[in-house]
């Protein structure tokens, strides 16, 4: 029976397989990581309890720095799974599956079905891809998005090249580059435009382009990108597009929340994270490839557009950078699919840099369980100089002492496949084991990990979870209180909530989280303020009103 189904087919089943048991499991195991995956995930909780889709809000006012789309995802996933980690996360593991069959299906199509199973491997095979299909985060569809859109138009050019008629490609790039602008914004426009436009011009394809296709693609994008914000000024709330536009043109001139960084930023953040994809589309990268040069093209151009882009930029955050994992892991698979199929080797130059970065990777496991569990506290300030991060390192947090066989084995399996094997068994080997070790990762060492960042702060602001109280941090800003309160409206309207909570007169008792390095200042300039437990890198307090200074309505 099974034998009557066509081997392609059979790979889009088994594509789908392995993604799920891969990007779905354990994604419910650790709590979501402050800022953006509980932001996100609180915006979506935030329209299911005031029945509110038309507009994204964050502690119940409206939030104007991102569009609704993945939200509304989130907001389906947490209708079937309730509001909690796995629902917030699940609308990316199905990303994970979309993206590696959509990579098949064009590998398949750019060369044979062994290409497009090269292609999907090395893109899952790789680090920070593969942690994004495990995330909160809105890139990964972002990203999806946009290098769909990038290929329809790249389509649309093979199609007037053959003097073929028809719209159907022109609706589908700027229909579809219309749902990256709802997941994140304008950008989108921005990093399409520029590479096509370099690709147009370098290829002598603008000829190929006409008047109609432009105003075509250029009135569906408007309507399917446009259609929330122009929905917003329909309602009335210019001030919230406004504010929209204002925060994108902010993000590229200056740093936001402490994001700061290098030019050198996202190479080495690339180098590095997006291993062994990297390594290996090092070896193609300045070499041309006689077949699909023009894609080939296309990838380069809207990596270095990607790359040049958010270098310049001054807020410099990892995942910025990660539409640069398309052409990466499309220039690595042109390099696997070589040596898997037409007798290439590894490079000297390859296997060095495949070494030195597997180690880097290999000493993670073992180095965090050292710092976690054996070099005193006094050694540590030696070498890092952050009180906050000294103080969170809890002794009482247990580890199994085996955790770094993690790192070992991963070391070891990339060592014998550099070393001793080539060709198939060389390339999967390699990809499998990083996926396997991102994979042990997830489950053995990132959890412990949020135990020491966040975990307190967060188990402080669970234990109030549906009581009649208010929980709020101060000192610094986190949405945990909202999403993990499960925060139901505003302690006050149109005031300075923390001004409130701090002094204003209010029925409920009313909770902080703070960090220790602040406590002695929060503790000197707010007397009302009583200290109820500490727990590694954090305070809980709470507001005692027979101390109460002075009191604001």
């Amino acid at each position: 029976m099974i034998k009557n189904i066509p081997l392609e087919t059979r790979l889009r089943v088994l594509i789908v397989f392995i993604g799920l048991l891969l990007f779905l499991p354990f994604n419910g195991l650790i709590h979501l990581f402050d800022w953006d995956e509980i932001n996100f995930a609180e915006s979506a909780r935030e329209m299911l309890v005031s029945g509110n889709y038309n507009t994204v809000s964050i502690n119940f006012v409206p939030f104007w720095e991102k569009p609704p789309l993945f939200i509304w995802m989130q907001v389906i996933s947490m209708k079937f799974f309730g509001i909690n980690e796995f629902a917030a996360r699940f609308p990316n593991a199905i990303c994970g599956v979309v993206t590696l069959l959509l990579l098949f299906e064009i590998g398949k199509r750019l060369r044979d079905y062994k290409f497009g199973l090269v292609w999907a491997l090395a893109y899952g095979g790789s680090i920070l891809p593969f942690l994004y299909f495990k995330s909160g985060i809105i890139d990964p569809w972002f990203n999806l998005f946009i290098f769909s859109s990038l290929y329809f138009a790249f389509l649309y050019f093979k199609q007037r090249e053959l003097n073929h008629s028809g719209y159907f490609k022109v609706i589908l790039s700027a229909a579809i580059l219309g749902l990256a602008v709802l997941t994140k914004g304008p950008v989108a426009i921005i990093l399409f435009g520029a590479s096509l436009l370099i690709f147009v011009l370098l290829t002598g394809k603008l000829k190929l382009v006409r008047w109609v296709d432009i105003l075509i693609f250029t009135v569906v994008l408007i309507l399917s990108g446009g259609a929330y914000h122009i929905y917003q000024l329909l309602a009335g709330n210019s001030q919230l597009v406004y504010d929209f536009f204002k925060y994108q043109i902010r993000l590229m001139k200056t740093e936001d929340a402490g994001h700061g960084g290098s030019i050198l930023y996202h190479p080495i953040v690339l180098f590095i994270g997006v291993f062994p994809a990297s390594i290996f589309a090092l070896k193609v990268f300045f070499k041309k490839e006689p077949l699909n040069d023009d894609f080939r093209r296309l990838m380069i151009i809207l990596f270095l557009v990607v790359l040049i882009i958010f270098s310049l930029v001054q807020t410099k955050i990892v995942h910025y950078s990660s539409l640069c994992y398309f052409p990466l892991s499309y220039l690595a698979a042109v390099s696997i699919y070589e040596i898997c199929f037409n007798g290439a080797t590894l490079g000297r130059v390859s296997k060095i840099l495949l070494l030195v970065v597997g180690i880097f990777y290999t000493l993670i496991p073992g180095l965090l369980q050292l710092v976690a569990t054996v070099i005193p506290p006094d050694i540590l300030k030696r070498f890092i100089h952050d009180d906050f991060a000294i103080a969170c390192i809890d002794r009482t947090i247990t580890w199994s002492g085996i955790e770094f066989l993690i790192g070992i084995f991963f070391g070891a399996a990339l060592l014998f496949a550099v070393l001793y094997w080539k060709g198939i068994r060389q390339m999967i080997t390699i990809l499998v084991s990083s996926v396997l070790f991102v994979f042990m990762l997830m489950i053995f060492i990132v959890p412990k990990i949020e135990k020491y960042s966040q975990g307190p702060a967060i188990t402080f602001i669970q234990r109030f979870k549906d009581k009649p109280v208010w929980v709020s941090t101060l000192g610094y800003f986190s949405y945990a209180p909202f999403f993990y309160s499960n925060k139901m409206a505003r302690s006050c309207q149109d005031c300075n909530e923390e001004e409130f909570l701090l002094h204003g007169t209010t029925d409920r008792d009313v909770y902080f989280v703070t960090k220790t390095t602040a406590l002695q200042l929060i503790t000197d300039q707010n007397p009302q303020l009583d200290i109820i437990e500490k727990k590694g890198g954090f305070v809980l307090l709470k507001r005692n009103d027979k101390k109460i200074i002075h009191d604001t309505k």
